[in-house]
């Protein structure tokens, strides 16, 4: 991965940290995303080296428009594109405001969906790229309190097929990986109880670790991946079977 320059948002802390850092571990040149531009400052002095780091924040469509720019004006436009950012606003359906279904929406499917847009134009004249975007264990098993995290996530797995199959013929790869419960700093403040009950679903019994989903996109966006594309590859312990 030389030669190639990866953009991983959401790269401060959990999954998008541990991609960073095995993509640059891999040769790539990384551009990190934090949503404030003290926290993208801080990604890059804690990782340095080939990582650098910027502001995003998926909401605001003139914040996707600006790191474009930005990236454009550094020739660091991706050849590799990871969409890892997103939130969640949980809530019981009869009791979810307006604004906890925007938000959600606003970050994990229409941010997306503008930062790949604008990402594909280079990658469409190079004839070459991978978009990778992690989706969840939940677009697939449900989980209550989430139906706008659920759809949303579900929404990037339709996402990928479609734009698969129009990139194709130009080298481009499009992926997703589907996370199980991984040990981050949200599944550390869950209780015990809710613990021992959400490990009696996982086949493995045990959380995954962030550098397992890290070693999934590693995969995709390699050589290795290069004749993978419209798939979505699970990585939750066997939560669910697809």
């Amino acid at each position: 991965m030389e030669h190639e320059t990866a953009l991983v948002t959401g790269a401060s802390r959990g999954i998008g940290r541990a991609v960073a850092e095995a993509l640059a571990a891999a040769g790539a040149r990384v551009v990190g995303t934090a949503t404030t531009a003290e926290g993208a400052r801080a990604l890059a002095e804690e990782l340095g080296g080939r990582v650098s780091g910027a502001a995003l924040d998926l909401r605001d469509p003139a914040s996707v428009d600006a790191l474009l720019a930005d990236l454009a004006e550094r020739e660091l436009l991706p050849s590799i594109l990871v969409n890892n950012a997103g939130l969640a606003r949980d809530n019981l359906l009869l009791r979810m405001k307006d604004a906890e279904w925007d938000e959600v929406f606003a970050a994990n499917l229409a941010g997306v969906f503008r930062l790949t847009r604008g990402c594909l134009k280079g990658m469409l004249r190079a004839r070459a790229g991978r978009v990778i975007s992690l989706s969840s264990v939940v677009a697939f098993t449900g989980n209550p309190g989430q139906a706008n995290y659920a759809a949303a996530k579900a929404g990037l797995v339709g996402f990928t097929r479609a734009l698969a199959l129009e990139v194709g013929a130009r080298g481009i790869t499009v992926n997703c990986v589907a996370p199980g419960f991984i040990d981050t700093d949200m599944t550390r403040a869950i209780d015990d109880k809710r613990r021992a009950a959400l490990l009696d679903r996982i086949p493995l019994g045990r959380l995954g670790a962030a550098g397992e989903v890290a070693a999934a996109v590693r995969f995709l966006a390699g050589p290795e991946g290069a004749y993978i594309t419209g798939q979505t590859l699970h990585v939750n312990g066997g939560m669910f079977m697809g």
